[in-house]
């Protein structure tokens, strides 16, 4: 075991968990999470050497997405977890043995603090924000179905329409892997004209490239779906309000099928996830 008690700590006292929960104890059949909630980097770690336009732009966090989530479970009364810090700090939605996990580079731009780190480092981050992140989210599953209540969870996402290298049309991309159930409805169902919607476009989720969903969806067998929203579309206080419009009038006419998959897929008693 790695241990990393001769490193300063990352936290200081009077700053922010690794996570936040939102209505914790809810009994919504719909679970939100957001992956990359914040662009915050803890004051030990000095920035990661990057300026404030580099980490408060796309590649320090999903612009948008933190204010869409808590909008949406505002409206379900739903339980939302999010993370606290920046995907630039360690990417919770990357598995940890992932070239992703901690980033040396982003689009283009060299993480030089991010560079040569130790495996005592690397696992200071992962214990200090990355399973404090996926544990929540364990603990609030367990609990949850140990009352009986169902469960549908949704991964809110943004992504930047500029990426080097593409072109990116789509407005919103309902995203998934192996089981298709929560997104095929999503997608069947979404009618908003002039809007580009993707069929696990520009992002799909994959096992080497995504954490949240393989581990707290698929392996427990929920009804999950990865929302990716394009973030000019998310760039106003308003433009997220009308997503979130969208979005809440979509779920809540498709909330009868939703509960429908997320009751068959309770676990049987006696069976673990």
């Amino acid at each position: 075991m790695l241990h990393h008690t001769n490193l300063p700590p990352l936290l200081r006292a009077d700053e922010p968990p690794a996570v936040e929960i939102v209505n914790r104890d809810s009994d919504a059949t719909l679970l939100f999470v957001c992956d990359h909630a914040s662009h915050r980097i803890p004051h030990a770690l000095h920035d990661l050497g990057l300026s404030r336009v580099e980490i408060e732009a796309h590649i320090g966090w999903d612009i948008g997405a933190a204010q869409l989530a808590r909008s949406l479970a505002s409206a379900f009364a739903a339980p939302l977890v999010l993370t606290g810090y920046s995907r630039l700090v360690i990417d919770c939605n990357r598995p940890l043995v992932s070239d992703g996990s901690i980033p040396r580079t982003s689009a283009g731009i060299a993480i030089a603090a991010n560079t040569e780190l130790s495996a005592a480092a690397q696992k200071q981050r992962q214990d200090a924000f990355f399973h404090p992140y996926h544990d929540a989210i364990s603990e609030l599953l367990d609990s949850r179905a140990a009352r009986d209540v169902p469960t549908a969870l949704f991964a809110i996402h943004s992504f930047t329409p500029d990426y080097p290298g593409e072109e990116r049309p789509w407005h919103v991309d309902f995203a998934y892997h192996r089981d298709r159930r929560l997104a095929g409805l999503l997608l069947d169902n979404i009618d908003v004209p002039g809007l580009v919607v993707g069929d696990n476009l520009p992002y799909a989720v994959e096992d080497d490239s995504d954490q949240t969903i393989p581990q707290h969806g698929e392996r427990r067998g929920l009804p999950h779906v990865l929302v990716e929203i394009r973030q000019d579309t998310l760039a106003t206080p308003t433009a997220i309000g009308t997503w979130s419009e969208r979005l809440i009038a979509l779920i809540d006419r498709l909330k009868p099928e939703i509960d429908r998959l997320a009751k068959e897929s309770l676990p049987r008693k006696g069976s673990k996830p």
